[in-house]
């Protein structure tokens, strides 16, 4: 899936670097363990929604203004961005450091990336930054291979006002409470969600969310049970239950009108216009959002069903990846940069920046008004990370987001859906 989601799709303004930036900032050819000088500047390739999307741009800013070293950025747009990395890693002209996806789960995946020989390792200042239990999705051979940006968290971003509109007066808080607000919503003239059911990374991503409770608050080690063979998608319930819930949803008019042929332009103009209350999408989107369209979303949990406790997405969804084929000086300026931004003050800049979540200490006190209503399952530790990124390859993830298209259009059945899963995890 793309690796950032703003909803304020726009042209990204300047000039982009498509294929040319030769690897190698740096100008010295020391060594990256530090014997030798690191260089004075370094280039770094990022993804982007639109112009407005300058998290990672404002940060380096930042670096750059407090240690004259000369960062050139790379913005290369959302949609693609995954294809134009791992084109120029395998081309040999990839910018020296660039944003990477934990674990195994994309085309851009660090351990992937890592044992195709493309990344550079880290050193311990990144590894100590790795959240508890998830050292296996930057780790190749004892080797840490990129350090995480923030926790990001995956939900429904939700407008109150456009709810209250039509009589929904709150987000549900079970299943059942979910219909009946997508009849009210209807009643209303709006759609209780708006998918773009036509890009396999939202139907996807929409899955995702809705497994938070359905599998993994009662089996959080279920991917490493199905690593070890001893589950398998076609045969867990709560998998089955999650693709049923998404047929009930679109059955009982839940998403707009066109659903399955939805793009990201209908979830701009859908939340952006106020004729959905919701949409699934990583919660960094409610912070652009509410900048860019004047509005006060917030970021919910998948309603849970029947005997079921409320859970949520939430994890280390973006890395910092070192160019394996850098100049050694480049790498070693690429490594002080991620030094100095893992330090906490620089950690939180960051995650504001991103309308995300610190990457360690997390505190209803510190977090962004935008995820007050999931704080308390934050704060406790009820989440689980991105399904998807520790399956063993992207085929498994586009059988999901091409299985769910095929629900909505009545092409597929969930059992097929989940025995292409299983197909695809090999």
């Amino acid at each position: 899936m793309p690796l950032r989601w703003s909803l304020l799709v726009a042209p990204v303004a300047g000039a982009l670097i498509l294929s040319g930036c030769a690897a190698g900032g740096g100008d010295d050819g020391g060594d990256s363990g530090g014997d030798s000088a690191a260089a004075d500047s370094f280039s770094v390739m990022v993804a982007q929604a639109n112009d407005q999307d300058v998290a990672y741009q404002e940060l380096i800013t930042q670096y750059s203004e407090e240690t004259g070293v000369d960062v050139e950025v790379i913005p290369y747009p959302s949609e693609a961005y995954n294809t134009q990395l791992t084109t120029q890693l395998q081309a040999g002209n990839a910018a020296d450091a660039m944003i990477l996806a934990p674990g195994t789960g994309q085309p851009i995946s660090v351990i992937s990336l890592a044992e195709a020989g493309f990344l550079e390792p880290v050193d311990e200042t990144s590894a100590d930054v790795i959240p508890e239990g998830t050292e296996s999705m930057y780790e190749v051979d004892g080797k840490i291979y990129a350090q995480p940006t923030s926790l990001s968290v995956s939900g429904f971003v939700y407008n109150p006002a456009a709810g209250e509109e039509v009589g929904v007066d709150e987000f549900p808080s079970s299943f059942d409470d979910l219909l009946e607000a997508c009849k009210t919503a209807r009643d209303g003239g709006k759609s209780f969600a708006v998918i773009a059911g036509g890009v396999p990374f939202n139907t996807g991503l929409l899955a995702q969310i809705v497994s938070a409770t359905r599998v993994y608050a009662e089996t959080p080690d279920w991917n490493q049970q199905r690593a070890d063979g001893d589950v398998t998608f076609a045969d867990s319930d709560g998998w089955k239950q999650t693709l049923e819930d998404i047929i009930t949803m679109n059955e009982e008019g839940c998403y707009q009108d066109g659903a399955a042929g939805g793009t990201f332009d209908s979830i701009t103009n859908g939340l952006g216009g106020g004729s959905a209350l919701s949409a699934p999408v990583p919660g960094s989107a409610a912070t652009s959002i509410n900048a860019g369209a004047g509005l006060e979303t917030d970021v919910q949990a998948f309603p849970p069903a029947d005997g079921q406790d409320a859970f949520a997405l939430a994890s280390a969804n973006y890395a910092w990846g070192i160019n394996a084929a850098a100049e050694d000086g480049a790498k070693a300026a690429v490594q002080q940069f991620l030094d100095w931004a893992a330090e906490p003050e620089q950690a939180k800049t960051f995650a504001d920046l991103f309308g995300a979540v610190p990457i360690s200490g997390i505190s209803a006190d510190t977090l962004l008004p935008v995820y007050q209503p999931i704080a308390e399952l934050l704060e406790s530790g009820a989440y689980a990370g991105l399904p998807n990124a520790e399956w063993p390859n992207p085929a498994v993830y586009d059988a999901l987001g091409v299985g769910v298209q095929g629900l909505l259009t009545g092409q597929k059945t969930v059992d097929q859906v989940l025995e292409e899963m299983d197909a695809a995890w090999g």
